[in-house]
């Protein structure tokens, strides 16, 4: 069988180390022109998980950003499945594929360029079995991975993926994802002006509710707090200032992948990443698992659907009107005692992170990334010159985004109303 990669439009160079330029100005809600790496190519996207929320947002996404392409939508209900072809138009189809089922899933990526593998969650799954029927089939592969351990299982498969020419990308959604070349930009910019060495860098998240993203995110969420850690999940707690509509919000470790990889990747000392939601009594109630629950059962993917399933009206409910907005920070520390800041916030996480998934998908089929099994940060996973694009197209939407400004260009000021009452 031949590889069905996809012809490079920019091709790595080693010598490449520099950051695109981080001017404000640049992110202004205009979204660059799609340059498929072969225009007279009919490109075929599989989205497993198409029926879910964060498949379904992808899917429409991808279907606005480059409407030649065609969408394929996967999943186990052909109900769903319809309806969402349904709003996404003609040229798009659904295809039934459970990826437990080996066969069923090599069969439904023979005829596609590229699969986007949103079908989670990935903690706790025991095998990279779509990224495994990728390189069996040459097809060019992006996950929305979230697990620690997923992805670096991912990246084992590096030399298989190099035999078989396949282009793949773990992690690439909003966070991590999006998040990870807001990262690399940044450091990348530090380094170019040859001062002070990058020594932290700090993730921040913030979801109000489930952000709309449905029982997916509340399972992905359980299962964080049981990873085997040095440091206990949802402890460390520290306020962080998301800036104008979010403001100041109280964030949680959690063993998110991107502290790894950006450590091992960038080269930064010392990376933390951090969580929080409201309304407020979720995180107290995510506090109060961590303490009570034996790490045994949040470690039980059983277990832990069937509290995703008790939990779910009373999610369902407060997200009503806790809304769906969503904010990331990413804060890098230098040694000569320099702090930038990179924001990103949406009102709906829901949009927010098909939009990011586009971007990484578009980027791949442009020609940005290298055969191998890569991270976002990786400048053969999204070239160094692709990085601007691509954060252009996720940012669409948001409406604050900034990268590499001092703290004080995001904090908020706080002003006062009367006799010493601050908003």
């Amino acid at each position: 069988m031949m590889a069905r990669v996809l012809p490079l439009h920019h091709p790595y160079r080693a010598t490449t180390v520099r950051a695109s330029s981080s001017d404000e100005k640049k992110y202004d809600g205009v979204v660059p022109e799609v340059k498929l790496a072969d225009p007279t190519r009919n490109y075929r996207v599989l989205v497993l998980g198409g029926t879910g929320r964060v498949g379904g947002s992808t899917a429409v996404a991808l279907s606005k950003l480059c409407p030649k392409l065609k969408i394929v939508v996967a999943g186990r209900n052909r109900e769903k499945g319809e309806a969402m072809v349904a709003k996404l138009g003609e040229n798009s189809e659904f295809c039934q594929v459970d990826i437990n089922d080996a066969n069923m899933l090599q069969t439904s990526l023979k005829d596609v360029d590229l699969v986007v593998h949103a079908a989670g969650p990935f903690q706790q799954a025991p095998k990279c079995t779509v990224l495994e029927a990728a390189i069996k089939t040459k097809t060019a592969y992006i996950d929305v991975c979230d697990d620690t351990s997923y992805a670096f299982r991912a990246k084992s498969l590096q030399a298989e993926a190099l035999a078989a020419n396949v282009p793949a990308i773990t992690t690439a959604g909003i966070y991590p994802g999006v998040s990870n070349v807001m990262a690399a930009e940044m450091v990348a910019a530090a380094r170019s002006e040859d001062k002070g060495k990058p020594e932290k860098l700090r993730f921040s998240y913030y979801t109000a509710g489930t952000g709309g993203a449905g029982p997916t995110i509340l399972a992905t969420s359980f299962l964080l707090l049981g990873e085997k850690v040095k440091l206990k999940p949802y402890t460390g707690m520290i306020n962080v200032d998301f800036g104008k509509g979010i403001r100041k919000r109280d964030v949680y470790l959690l063993n998110l992948p991107e502290v790894r990889s950006t450590h091992e990747v960038l080269g930064v000392p010392t990376v933390s990443a951090r969580f929080g939601t409201s309304p407020f009594f979720w995180n107290w109630g995510m506090e109060i698992m961590t303490k009570l629950l034996p790490q045994e059962v949040l470690r039980d993917r059983t277990k832990v659907q069937q509290m995703v399933d008790l939990f779910d009206p009373v999610v369902r409910a407060t997200d009503s009107f806790s809304g769906e907005r969503v904010s990331m920070r990413v804060d890098l520390e230098c040694s000569d005692g320099r702090v930038a800041v990179g924001l990103y916030s949406h009102k709906k996480l829901s949009v927010a992170v098909g939009v990011s998934t586009a971007a990484f998908v578009v980027a791949m089929l442009e020609g940005s990334t290298q055969p191998g099994v890569w991270f976002p940060e990786e400048p053969q996973g999204i070239a160094v010159e692709a990085r601007e694009a691509l954060l252009r197209r996720a940012s669409q939407g948001t409406f604050n985004f900034i990268l590499n400004k001092p703290p004080w260009m995001v904090e908020t000021v706080p002003k006062e109303v009367i006799l010493g009452i601050y908003v």
